[in-house]
């Protein structure tokens, strides 16, 4: 048994107790389960989803052809070989997922259809307090636990961002967002504007044009694509000779991270060249007179994420004349469409607004501390994966360049390092704590702008913990850089501040 579990436990009447509790069955709580069960498998663990089921955004996101835009070999889990195709559907994802929940036996940890609403850490009691709601019987429930792990995923699932146009009440006919897709939409022989440019129109657009009349890409700004075959040649290679399944996974793995790396440096320092490159495709598809500037964004490649098209999809879709962009601010709404800045109407039957997500922050529950509430925007971040004076706390932010999931195999190891170290030296709270030398230190936002700017972190910037400018309160996007300091971060660090089952006892 844990140090920590021998704590009495005090809380609500009736709370149920756990070492670990993590918020969200999406693939960071379930990749998290998974450290947990093979690093600390002595820890009692329960998992919290708001979801009728797992799979967090690939639970969410029903609209037609949804896929990732990330390959799966490096989207993937390190310690689950991916077989499919790289750039792999929805269905296909959360197979792999179930597959990951059954082969750990995790189903018996999640508690579906469970809100979580507050969480409140007692200093005295030196636990966390949740109130959840129980979305099936509309109850209020409680756990306390030890240590929480907030794995719910960064953007808002109740309401995807749309900006207000005028005229929007003017138009006839639906106004979609692809976030909270309707079941009964029937767009079979209607005319379609897709509002936006990036992963999700660029996927929707080639999976609903040939039931469409016509669709069309509106967007205010471009983006930059990149396209290939749905395959990995390597991948087939090594198959063909009959290599076992954990090598390809990681031999691939390796490949692809070592050209992504490869493609975004040199984005950083010969970005005219990157960027002709890819034109050079795109033109493959669609000519050599086709408008380029459509595909010209006003950023440098890798500033905002790359987008992928599989098999050249939707430039396959333009090419046919099922679909066409137009490059436009948008006046207004009409009746029948919409009326861009330069005066064209564009008439619509139907009109989906592909336009981002709202960012949520630590899934918009309501923290405190010892009863003070915690503004996460005013919080220093701990390595990108803790906060300032928040114990026993660590949150999952992927990387937003390299796939989300590689960075879920690093932090989780860290945690759980974090955790089997706090149970070798007694301690029952870990808090990140500034000290002397950094309460001077420049206050930095969560993301230098600079580097990467899509509108969504821009909207919420303010809400997002702080950076320092010197270690340990830095969070680093870059992968390659992480790997290879993250493994080695020392527990021990004087910024962390142990404590042992008596309030007043530290601990060295």
């Amino acid at each position: 048994m844990s140090n920590a579990a021998r704590i009495q436990s005090k809380g609500p009447a009736g709370a149920e107790h756990f070492d670990v509790l993590i918020v969200g069955a999406g693939i960071s709580g379930i990749g998290a389960a998974h450290h947990l069960s093979q690093k600390c498998p002595g820890k009692r663990y329960v998992m919290l989803e708001s979801k009728e089921s797992f799979g967090g955004t690939w639970r969410q996101h029903t609209y037609p052809g949804i896929r990732s835009d990330s390959d799966l070999y490096t989207f993937g889990y390190g310690f689950k070989p991916w077989t499919g195709q790289p750039i792999a559907d929805g269905s296909a994802i959360l197979n792999y997922l179930e597959e990951a929940i059954e082969d750990d036996h995790t189903e018996q940890h999640i508690r579906y259809q469970h809100e979580v609403l507050s969480a409140s850490w007692s200093s005295a009691d030196q636990h966390w307090i949740l109130e959840a709601r129980r979305k099936d019987t509309g109850a209020t429930v409680h756990f306390t636990a030890n240590f929480l792990w907030m794995c719910q995923g960064y953007y808002r699932h109740a309401e995807g961002y749309t900006p207000e146009w005028d005229g929007m009440n003017d138009f006839k006919g639906p106004i979609v967002h692809p976030q909270t897709w309707p079941e009964d939409l029937d767009y079979k022989g209607k005319r379609v504007v897709v509002i936006g440019s990036g992963a999700t129109a660029a996927t929707l657009i080639p999976n609903m044009a040939d039931d469409c009349s016509h669709i069309t890409m509106l967007q205010r700004s471009p983006t930059y694509f990149w396209t290939g075959e749905n395959r990995n040649e390597l991948a087939d290679q090594l198959r063909e000779l009959d290599v076992p399944e954990e090598w390809v996974h990681e031999i691939v793995r390796r490949s692809i991270l070592k050209l992504a790396k490869d493609v975004q440096y040199l984005s950083a320092s010969d970005p005219e060249l990157v960027k002709e490159e890819l034109f050079k495709v795109i033109r493959g598809y669609l000519g050599e007179d086709f408008d380029m500037s459509h595909f010209t964004p006003s950023y440098r490649p890798w500033q905002q994420r790359l987008a992928y098209v599989p098999d050249g999809d939707l430039f396959e879709g333009i090419k046919s004349g099922k679909v066409s962009v137009v490059t436009d601010n948008i006046d207004r709404f009409t009746e029948k469409g919409i009326l861009t800045k330069s005066g064209e109407l564009l008439e619509a039957d139907i009109i989906i607004t592909a336009t981002g997500f709202n960012l949520s922050v630590m899934g918009d529950i309501a923290f405190d501390v010892d009863g003070e509430p915690v503004d996460f925007g005013k919080t220093y971040t701990y390595r990108g994966l803790m906060n300032s004076g928040v114990p026993n706390m660590s949150f999952m932010f992927g990387y937003l360049r390299t796939s989300w999931t590689m960075r879920v195999d690093l932090v989780c190891d860290y945690v759980c390092r974090l955790l089997n170290h706090m149970d070798e030296k007694g301690a029952t709270v870990c808090t990140p704590t500034l000290r002397e030398q950094d309460k001077d230190m420049a206050v930095l936002p969560w993301i230098d702008e600079e580097e990467f700017n899509p509108g969504y972190m821009q909207r919420a910037k303010h809400l997002m913990p702080k950076r320092g400018d010197h270690e340990p309160w830095t969070f680093s996007p870059d992968y390659y850089k992480e790997k290879d300091e993250l493994p080695f971060a020392d527990l021990d660090d004087s910024a962390l501040v142990y404590e042992g089952p008596s309030r007043s006892e530290a601990v060295a």
